[in-house]
């Protein structure tokens, strides 16, 4: 039965974070490449959802974790890698890069793309083929 209901789960609550995204105005390149321009003129708006955003999840991780296993899974799911490596930061750079050029970063892409934003024409093609290319380059 739990099985069954993941995918729905998954559905809910990916439809719930792109609708959080467009309402906060995430969504929004122009919004958050303003927040970007720290010497030009910078809107601090954006980093108001980021603190309510870590306060959430402050609080529901503090809550989740009370429990033996998640809801509908077997056990918790959590990654092992704990190393600081090359990867990991060069992985970061071009997610950084990325997002001060375009103003997008992949969840508010997808949501913006349901909305006909012009710029997701072009972001979200370049980011899947951008995780193609590196999921190619880490078999060589």
């Amino acid at each position: 039965m739990a099985t069954s209901l993941r995918p729905l789960a998954g559905f809910v609550a990916g439809l719930l974070f792109g609708f959080g995204l467009v309402i906060s105005g995430m969504a929004d390149p122009a919004k958050v490449l303003s927040f970007l321009d720290v010497a030009g003129t910078w809107d601090p708006s954006l980093a108001f959802v980021m603190a309510g955003a870590s306060v959430t999840a402050f609080a529901g991780y503090r809550l989740v974790w009370r429990r033996e296993r998640p809801i509908l899974m077997a056990r918790f799911d959590l990654p092992s890698a704990r190393r600081i490596d090359a990867s990991l930061l060069g992985g970061a750079a071009l997610f950084g890069m990325g997002w001060g050029i375009g103003g997008f970063c992949p969840g508010p892409a997808w949501s913006a793309l349901a909305l006909g934003a012009p710029g997701t024409l072009a972001f979200v093609p370049a980011m899947l083929a951008g995780l193609w290319i590196a999921r190619y380059a880490r078999r060589i």
